[in-house]
């Protein structure tokens, strides 16, 4: 190493050493540039990018050597054979553009390996065949261990070098590494084989036709060795910045592409592979830039397409023709698919690389299908314009027709023949106004308004329609379409159904679907207005509730048919019988309701007569006459109330009372109707509390065995004794639990302790518990009894539950198969008050009942009555016959007592039997009968 530095300092002039440094340091620059342009260039861009890296290498390399050369003094004089001069620039050259060609065109690292050791051999080749140029008066004698380092020195700089060279995506950092470390190589070459270097003095033969004089070697080899460099480093430059200009072209084009939402662009790679996604793509094709971006874009062709090799053939005809369009299916995301313009165009940067493909694909499926039917057209034109649902013009930019179809006369009228091609616009409006006006000032005004608005309508061009109504009433939409070379279309269509439609759409959203009536809100709208003009007239406004009596009778034992046959029947009657000033309106079901402006009481009464001649007119409906009746409640503004929502409340809470009362069927508001509801909704406050105050007590009274006179259980009777209203009756608070729902709770309590309570009786009685039809809706009544029995220990067999008929007509089939569930837990199943309501026998043939028991009425009466004493002997029967036992209800003297014991009864209960007693009366009775 000391010798090396000896070398530099004492041997060499250190001005011609730094020029020659300058040199190499340039030349590796410009090779490294080169070389790197040469990586992103393709075919014959590559080639001369590499042969100019060689050249410039290669000459700078020459020339840092010479340079350095004669820097260096031997002591002696000295010179240079041009032969072997020149021949060392020409191997230092190819030699040096072999390895930078083979590490650019060999794929791998063992190709930049080879590549730098060549660059190498390149630089070693050039100096040792340039100092046998040279000519001194002695002998040059080599030191092997220099010229060895030398060689090993130029050869690891030339492989480090071309490694970080080679490497993609090389920055500024980069290229400076890769250019240190070829100059180390040129550098460290040169100056280690120079300190190789010993001179033996001696004699020199001196040829002055081959020796190149020293004074005019340093300016020549400077001066073009700058040129050559010059030139490859301003090319190098220029590449840049076409490099830069088209990455800033790459960059706004990208903004162009997601700025654009009709049409999918995006670019590919040079394979193929999507690069970027814009907003029209995601929307057309479905997919979301993260799940294509980097896919080939042959996802959007079919596997046949793909099989066939379509998208590669696509990319190969643009770039062999510099743009490929075509149209086809593409396929969506989802798997639809739509028919797509598609246009691929190759993009090259400065060097005529290809750097990737525009692609950009329209969805013109509707213009696809637009283009068969006009093939179709351009076929057979009369057939098609014939057959158009529309009427179709073709105007001239002069304003004259073209072609009209048959359709076009049709609609606005015109006889046969009378529009015809070379007409003008202002002709045919004209035309149409004598049409349809008699009038010639009519005609005249009509004619000017049309063609202004037409004319509007095509020069706005906005794709819009207007909707002229003609005097037939028939409604024509227009629609002008503007042709580039200022031609236009117009299309008219019949919108006339469509229109109906609509208002048919309108009716029904304001009316009843059924019977035509308003609905509630077109009705409260109506009361509101009524209301309003009362206000303002001092008037009055009464607003009336109907209900259907029997209704849901009807739709029982008639079905739903005849049902719907009612009430369009009633409607009919109620709208033909309104006058002025009155409205009815159905609400749903067989609910209606009607309205009437009037100062007159006598014209309210009038109107509730007809109203009631309506409704109580017998219809026939499949041979059958039917009366449906109705039960009517009024309410008056303003006396009964000021707004529409507390007029119709009160008229309801009228028609409940008519509804209610046996001889009454139109009833007028009072306010005791509201302390009513009132006194209604504060009991159904207190029952939700009553079981948790413990305001509620069980009763029981005895059935005992008609012919023994043997008790054989207890019916179980719920009392309610309220703090401040005293005792409230099971008929009053019973039916306003079932309404409120807290006959659930109060239904599992009177179960629960009339079960505990039997459970602590040594005997074997039965206890019957009522079952309310909300229980027996509740799918949960099953799984109740059972775990009470399970709770409280009852015998399931001292369990019976009683029902009537009315609780499982609403579902029969859901409240029998509860029933079995029931049943067979080993409870008993008694159906109650058999003889009134439904009675059906098929009710007794679904379901295997353990009792039936006859309702009180027929006891009050049997002693008088022999047809109510015949009922009860065929129930008997009917009970013998299916093996059943039949308890009679309401026994309250020994003669009917007598009768029942006559006519063969099993079982009864009433005031005769035993009253119903509180639980302590009744354990005082069991522990009589224990101790008897």
């Amino acid at each position: 190493m000391l010798r090396i530095l000896t070398c530099i300092a004492v041997e060499h002039d250190l001005r011609l050493v730094l020029l020659a440094a300058f040199i190499c340091f340039l030349s590796c620059y410009v090779a490294v540039s080169l070389t790197q342009r040469a990586q992103v260039s393709d075919g014959k861009a590559r080639g001369l990018w590499l042969g100019a890296a060689g050249t410039s290498s290669g000459f700078g390399i020459w020339a840092t050597h010479f340079i350095a050369m004669l820097a260096y003094d031997p002591g002696v004089a000295m010179g240079f054979d041009m032969e072997p001069t020149l021949l060392s620039l020409a191997v230092a050259i190819v030699v040096t553009t072999i390895g930078l060609a083979l590490a650019s065109y060999v794929p791998g690292r063992s190709a930049v390996v080879a590549g730098g050791l060549l660059l190498g051999a390149g630089i070693t080749s050039m100096h040792y065949i340039g100092m046998s140029a040279l000519e001194l008066p002695g002998r040059i004698v080599w030191d092997n261990v220099y010229v060895a380092a030398s060689v090993v020195c130029a050869g690891l700089f030339g492989m480090l070098a071309l490694d970080v060279c080679m490497r993609p995506q090389l920055g500024a950092r980069g290229r400076a590494l890769a250019t240190v470390l070829m100059a180390l190589g040129v550098v460290s070459l040169h100056f280690t084989a120079m300190a190789a270097v010993m001179i033996e003095p001696g004699l020199m033969p001196v040829s002055d036709d081959t020796l190149i004089s020293t004074s005019l070697m340093v300016p020549l080899i400077a001066v073009v060795a700058f040129s050559l460099l010059f030139a490859g480093l301003t090319a190098a430059v220029f590449a840049r910045q076409s490099e830069l200009a088209a990455s800033e072209s790459t960059r706004q084009f990208a903004m162009l592409v997601q700025g654009v939402k009709d049409y999918a662009i995006y670019m590919l790679d040079p394979e193929g592979r999507v690069a970027n996604w814009n907003a029209g793509a995601e929307r057309s094709k479905g997919y979301k830039a993260h799940e294509i971006v980097g896919q080939h874009f042959s996802h959007f062709y079919s596997e046949e397409d793909r099989a066939a090799g379509l998208p590669e053939r696509a990319l190969a005809l643009a770039r062999a023709e510099g743009k490929y369009e075509s149209e086809g299916w593409r396929y969506k995301k989802d798997g639809g698919r739509f028919w797509a313009n598609v246009v691929i165009d190759p993009i090259y940067d400065a060097g005529g690389v290809l750097v990737g493909y525009a692609k950009i694909t329209k969805d013109v499926t509707k213009e696809k299908a637009d283009a068969d039917r006009l093939a179709a057209v351009t076929k057979n034109l009369d057939l098609a314009l014939e057959n158009m649902s529309q009427g179709l013009c073709l105007f001239d930019k002069d304003e004259r027709l073209l072609i009209a179809n048959k359709r076009y006369s049709e609609i606005f009228g015109f006889p046969e023949g009378r529009i015809q091609p070379g007409m003008t616009l202002r002709e045919i409006v004209d035309q149409g106004v004598t049409h349809l006006f008699s009038d010639p000032d009519v005609r005249q005004a009509k004619a000017r308004d049309v063609y202004a608005r037409r004319r509007a309508a095509i020069l706005a061009n906005d794709g819009g329609a207007m909707v002229e109504k003609l005097p037939n009433g028939t409604s024509v939409q227009l629609r002008y379409r503007t042709l580039p070379d200022g031609a236009w279309v117009a299309t008219y269509e019949d919108i006339s159904e469509r229109l109906r439609s609509e208002e048919q759409i309108s009716f029904l959203a304001r009316h009843d679907g059924l019977t035509g009536l308003p609905n509630r809100a077109s009705f409260n709208n109506r009361l509101e207005a009524d209301l309003d003009a009362a206000r303002l007239s001092g008037g009055k406004v009464a607003a009336i509730g109907i209900d259907l009596d029997k209704f849901k009778e009807i739709n029982d034992t008639r079905g739903h048919a005849a049902g719907d046959e009612v009430l369009t029947t009633l409607s009919k009657r109620m709208q033909a019988c309104l006058e002025a000033d009155e409205t009815v309106a159905r609400f749903g079901g067989d609910e209606f309701a009607a309205a009437k402006r009037f100062s007159d009481v006598a014209d309210l009464t009038d109107f509730i007569q007809r109203l009631e001649n309506c409704l109580n007119a017998e219809i026939r409906i499949d041979g059958y006459d039917i009366k449906p009746g109705a039960s009517l409640g009024v309410a008056i503004y303003p006396q009964d109330a000021d707004t529409v929502e507390a007029l119709i409340n009160n008229a309801d809470l009228a028609m409940y009372r008519a509804k209610d009362a046996l001889t009454q069927t139109v009833c007028f508001y009072e306010v005791s109707m509201d302390e009513a509801a009132r006194s209604r909704r504060l009991i159904a406050n207190d029952l939700w509390q009553a079981v948790e105050r413990k305001e509620l007590q069980l009763h029981y009274q005895v059935q005992k065995a008609v012919t023994s006179g043997e008790t054989i259980g207890y019916e179980v009777l719920l009392r309610w004794h309220h703090p401040l209203r005293g005792k409230i009756p099971p008929g009053d608070f019973i039916p306003i639990a079932e309404e409120c729902g807290a006959i659930l709770p109060i239904g599992e309590w009177v179960l629960r302790e009339a079960c505990r309570e039997a459970a602590t009786w040594n005997n074997d009685h039965k206890i019957a518990v009522n079952l309310s039809p909300i229980q027996l809706g509740n799918a949960d009544v099953a799984d109740l009894v059972h775990r009470v029995l399970l709770e409280t220990g009852l015998n399931p067999r001292r369990l019976e539950l009683e029902i009537t008929e009315s609780t499982i007509i609403a579902d029969k089939e859901r409240a029998l198969q509860t029933l079995r569930r029931i049943k067979a837990f080993g409870v008993t199943i008694a159906i109650d008050d058999f003889g009134t309501g439904y009675s059906s026998l098929e009710t007794l043939r679904a379901f295997p009942f353990d009792k039936i028991k006859l309702d009180r009425s027929f006891m009050s009466e049997v002693e008088a009555s022999p047809e109510a004493k015949a009922i009860i002997r065929a129930i008997l029967a009917l009970g013998q016959t299916l093996r059943v036992p039949v308890l009679a209800e309401g026994v309250e003297t020994s003669n009917q007592l007598a009768i029942l014991l006559d006519e063969g009864c099993d079982e009864a209960q009433g005031y005769f039997l035993g009253r119903p007693m509180p639980v302590e009366s009744i354990r005082t009775s069991v522990e009589a009968s224990k101790a008897a």
